[in-house]
């Protein structure tokens, strides 16, 4: 049963929210806000994050399909039988992966800093980690990649605020989830081909991610893209105000509820 926090909110509609590696449901605190005004939001800690089971607790091998039964697992818990969905960085991947094998539980979508693929340089850099993070503390090669990944001045809180979280997490754990990235591009195969409305955000500064996400969504009938200008790979923290109206007029535009295209209030 993975940890989560619940936050009651108006109407009966969920938003749930899916964290990066290393985050937890945190990286959300300039969301959960905005989305309470008309959503339950359900912010899930993913496993090894926060309460949740350490990766090396589950009996089967850790896996994308397993956490998505156990997101599905936490759902049938409170009686959520379909949501909104909002995934930032590894939290784009799972809910690919969501939107492929359990559609029937998702509403639309919003994938902000989203991974489809991996350029030459992420999987150079990937290997290069992968031969050294056996001789290295973790934290160590987390402060790099997060460099990397977000090198510029503006970056700079996001890329503070993930390495503050992720130096909760266990050596273990953080190597597990280190595995399954290389699962990337398979995990986007055929998602193009799910009928749920889907909202990428992404900053124009993503450097690792955003062209090959340009490319990749490219002929999703059932998607648009959105690139935030002076802006890296945690948008929703970098770029928060924008990030809150165009999630919540998308959220809302796919509501129940709402679906008459009512104005979004902060």
């Amino acid at each position: 049963m993975l940890d989560y926090k619940l936050y009651k909110g108006h109407g009966s509609e969920y938003v749930v929210l899916l964290h990066g590696i290393g985050g937890n449901s945190k990286i959300f605190y300039k969301q959960i806000k905005a989305y309470s005004k008309h959503f339950n939001v359900l912010a899930i800690h993913l496993p090894g994050h926060g309460d949740s089971p350490d990766i090396d607790s589950y009996k089967e091998k850790f896996s994308f399909d397993l956490i998505v039964k156990e997101i599905a697992n936490t759902l049938d818990k409170l009686a959520i039988h379909k949501a909104h969905f909002v995934g930032i960085s590894l939290g784009s991947i799972i809910l690919h992966q969501l939107l492929k094998t359990e559609p029937g539980r998702v509403r639309s979508a919003v994938l902000g800093g989203a991974i489809t693929s991996l350029n030459r340089m992420a999987k150079f850099l990937l290997k290069i980690a992968g031969l050294i993070k056996g001789a290295i503390p973790f934290m160590w090669l987390y402060r790099i990649l997060a460099l990397i990944l977000m090198p510029k001045d503006n970056h700079k809180h996001s890329r503070r605020f993930f390495i503050h979280e992720a130096q909760k997490m266990l050596r273990n754990n953080f190597l597990g989830w280190y595995q399954l990235v290389a699962e990337v591009e398979t995990i986007y195969t055929n998602v193009q081909s799910v009928k749920i409305p889907k909202l990428y955000i992404s900053g124009a500064e993503d450097h690792m991610f955003v062209n090959e996400l340009r490319a990749d969504q490219h002929g999703d009938q059932h998607s648009e893209i959105i690139i935030l200008n002076q802006c890296g790979h945690v948008c929703n923290i970098e770029k928060a105000d924008e990030f809150n109206r165009l999630s919540l007029e998308f959220l809302q535009k796919h509501s129940m509820e709402h679906g008459d295209g009512s104005c979004v209030s902060f």
